[in-house]
């Protein structure tokens, strides 16, 4: 892809500094204030190759998400871009999960459904059935009663492995999470009892995906 050029413009009204694509409708003129402005930096970036190498080249065992029944497309967006930025190789959507078909998750996702390979499903419990006849390791994200702290997880294995992310809502399906080999929980420090499914996929990402 040719490169992209991007401009810092500084209003000379209202001082408002601000990045602007080249070639945006905004043209000269500040967002804010309508003043004039003027060109503070100007800079050339590269765009990211789509075809880039893969983790899962460096690898040969694959690391994927499990979305079941997440409802929002802004938050599977979230998560795809995540996913791409932590190196999985696939994501399963499963149920009502909303697919890079949908406009809100092309758009909070930025481009990670084209680095991320995806597949949709509609019975995530039959999919992970098929998983682990495979001989693929299934992790859940889920308060349960055999939850561990998600610092107490094991070294990851060099084997394909499946992270489960449920309902923002209800969680994961009783059926799913039976069928999980290990079930993680982030301790909460506050008063709220759970973070945004996005968040904690980040978190969880984070440290499950450590070598």
């Amino acid at each position: 892809m040719p490169p992209s050029t991007f401009e810092i413009r500084r209003c000379n009204s209202c001082g408002l500094r601000y990045p602007i694509k080249e070639g945006h409708s905004f043209g000269s003129r500040c967002p804010q204030c309508l003043g004039e402005t003027r060109v503070v930096l100007k800079k050339s970036v590269l765009e990211e190759n789509k075809k880039r190498e893969r983790v899962a080249a460096k690898h040969d065992f694959i690391f994927a998400v499990l979305l079941d029944n997440i409802r929002s497309a802004w938050n599977v967006g979230s998560i795809l871009r995540s996913a791409d930025g932590f190196g999985f190789d696939h994501a399963y959507l499963c149920g009502i999960t909303p697919t890079p078909e949908h406009e809100a998750v092309k758009k909070t996702s930025l481009g990670a459904e084209e680095t991320v390979t995806w597949s949709y499903h509609k019975d995530a419990v039959s999919l992970a059935q098929g998983l682990k006849g495979e001989g693929w390791k299934v992790q859940a994200l889920e308060e349960d009663a055999r939850s561990k702290p998600l610092s107490m997880h094991s070294k990851r294995e060099k084997k394909n492995t499946a992270l489960v992310l449920g309902s923002e809502i209800t969680g994961v399906d009783p059926d799913l999470l039976s069928l999980c080999d290990e079930v993680f929980f982030i301790p909460m420090n506050g008063e709220k009892r759970s973070f945004n499914v996005a968040i904690a996929f980040g978190i969880a990402a984070f440290a499950l995906n450590s070598p």
